[in-house]
């Protein structure tokens, strides 16, 4: 699945447009999702570890390699306030 993905630098995330809706179909992989996001989360605040987050924009599926400051109901917050919108998002890893 990782091969399908361009990697990207964080800096450029603000540039990104996001549609609304849902890129995962199955409520197990959302709930899955949410859970591996507020682990991304514990370990970029208690360790300052980077996570891997697979996600879509408007155009294509990206990959980015960042630590993960917070985890809001919609979004997930990384350095310099940039966001994801969950709903957006494949999988962190």
């Amino acid at each position: 699945m990782a091969t399908d993905f361009e990697t990207i630098e964080k800096e450029s995330i603000q540039s990104l447009k996001f549609p609304n809706n849902e890129v995962l179909q199955d409520n197990f992989a959302i709930n899955q999702r949410k859970t591996d996001l507020h682990r991304a989360q514990s370990l970029g605040n208690l360790e300052r570890s980077k996570t891997r987050i697979y996600f879509e924009d408007n155009q294509s599926k990206k990959m980015v390699e960042t630590t993960v400051w917070a985890v809001t109901d919609k979004s997930v917050i990384l350095k310099k306030g940039v966001g994801i919108p969950i709903n957006r998002i494949f999988m962190s890893l």
